[in-house]
């Protein structure tokens, strides 16, 4: 288990199939989200969904977890069931973890199939105006840092940074925070040539946050991959229109 984790992961159990699929869910969510999803295809499964560490009823990790940290908890994790196989099925975040898993050599057991819902991974370019953001912002609490100016706005650093982070990030702890940014440096485009399970990848077409040319780049790189787009959805698509998330899911997983 990833390095002096300590914590006990919870986590939801659904059905007694003789497969085990695992769910990972997103950035600040929790097991309760795919609650539905689990009781459906618990009819073929027996489906876990744990809270990730820092997020639910799961105790934050001591230190800031990188992704490849939560990649060996959840080995460990999916290895404490007993089955010999598994099918993974992540969530923005979620997805950013399985497509680690790939990546960490020798696993404890075999990944049968694989879904991808609006994941994370891909690191953005960033254009002109963002970079020319980031250095003012740099600038800005560089500034603010000098001990004169900390002493007379001795929280002006802080609300600097509120200012341009985003919510999950405004809304996490300090280790939780430092937890998202190792995650969002991180490129993991070359490792997804690595997922050697057929994959299905599930998007919205209106999703802001791991935009659809995130699935395209993943549709061409991961070796066996298809991607089913949801008109108008957003960055929670299988919320959005549950019913033909499940039926999708339902022929994937049926093959």
């Amino acid at each position: 288990m990833a390095e002096n984790y300590g914590g006990k992961i919870a986590y939801s159990r659904y059905g007694s199939g003789e497969k085990l699929l695992v769910i990972l869910h997103g950035w600040g969510c929790n097991k309760e989200m795919f609650a539905p999803i689990a009781e459906h295809l618990a009819k073929r499964y027996t489906v876990v969904v744990p809270d990730m560490p820092g997020c639910g009823e799961s105790p934050e990790p001591p230190r800031p977890f990188s992704v490849g940290d939560y990649a060996e908890l959840y080995a460990e994790f999916i290895k404490s069931f007993g089955f010999d196989s598994v099918s993974l099925m992540g969530h923005s975040y979620g997805g950013r973890i399985i497509i680690k898993l790939f990546s960490m050599g020798s696993l404890p057991f075999t990944i049968e199939r694989v879904c991808l819902v609006d994941a994370a991974g891909i690191r953005p370019k960033k254009s002109l105006g963002q970079k020319l953001s980031l250095l003012c912002y740099k600038g800005g609490r560089k500034i603010l840092s000098l001990p004169p100016l900390r002493k007379l706005f001795p929280n002006a650093v802080e609300n600097w940074r509120k200012k341009r982070g985003s919510a999950d990030f405004n809304a996490a702890s300090e280790v939780m925070k430092k937890t998202l940014v190792l995650a969002v440096n991180e490129d993991l485009t070359n490792c997804l040539k690595n997922i050697t399970a057929p994959t299905l990848l599930f998007w919205g077409d209106k999703d802001d946050a791991t935009p659809l040319s995130d699935a395209k780049i993943m549709e061409k790189k991961i070796p066996d991959a298809g991607l089913v787009v949801l008109t108008g959805g957003s960055h929670f698509s299988f919320l959005e229109n549950t019913p033909y998330f499940l039926r999708v899911a339902d022929a994937f997983f049926e093959n």
